[in-house]
């Protein structure tokens, strides 16, 4: 389905990534794991165009998309829920998920049926449409923005440090999530550095280290490998 292959990318003069290649089978959940710096967000950031590669492929169902502009991408379905949820914190939980119908082009009908959808899966979002996202909780802004990227009806989603800043029992909450989402038939690439999270819901792991991939499994298989997260990430 999303096939990512010898991707690099960087910034000015410095490289980040250095021939990334990820498989993501359709209706799977794909863990990309590494420690700081070692370009887990520079990835998504080159796959949702953010960050534009230097070499490499990008493609979607054979379409290819590392030449497109990030709107483009979202349009071809590819959403993310980036680090730090990036919400407009002024605006309504209402309208934050009124705009992640934007690209669709959808009628006001789709909307509100979108709409519904997303409060039936996130009734805490429900019970506060009317407040601003800005006064949010965590947790609740993490949902927001889930829902906000849902709204796209994306065939990927990608989740960009999804854990961070909560604490632990809303972690188990956000694994509920995922988990929800991925037996409903979404597609969804994690990336992560709470490792236990994220073999809690991940099919496949990648591990990235300096921006390479140096490690990659069915995540069963190095549920208890401890050493080699030791090794790989600290």
């Amino acid at each position: 389905m999303l096939e990512v292959r010898n991707l690099e990318a960087g910034y000015g003069s410095l490289k980040v990534l250095r021939g990334v290649g990820l498989s993501v089978p359709r209706g799977k959940v794909i863990a990309l794991l590494g420690g700081n710096g070692a370009g887990k967000t520079s990835t998504i950031n080159a796959i949702s165009g953010v960050l534009p590669p230097s070499a490499g492929t990008i493609t979607l169902d054979g379409v290819e998309l590392q030449r497109l502009p990030s709107h483009r991408i979202l349009q071809h379905g590819i959403a993310v829920v980036p680090q730090g949820r990036q919400l407009f914190p002024e605006m309504t939980v209402y309208e934050n998920l009124e705009i992640g119908a934007f690209v669709r082009r959808a009628t006001r009908p789709e909307i509100e049926q979108d709409l519904a959808g997303i409060f039936n899966r996130f009734p805490r979002l429900r019970e506060r449409a009317g407040q601003r996202a800005g006064s949010l909780s965590g947790g609740e802004q993490q949902m927001l923005a889930t829902g906000r990227a849902l709204m796209s009806r994306p065939n990927v989603l990608l989740l960009d440090e999804p854990s961070t800043g909560l604490a632990p029992i809303i972690v188990q909450e956000l694994v509920r999530i995922i988990r929800e989402l991925n037996a409903s038939g979404q597609t969804i690439v994690l990336v992560e550095q709470n490792v236990r999270m994220a073999l809690q819901v991940a099919h496949y792991v990648y591990i990235i280290r300096s921006g390479v991939i140096v490690q990659q499994s069915e995540a069963t298989a190095l549920s208890d490998d401890y050493e080699m997260f030791r090794a790989y990430l600290g």
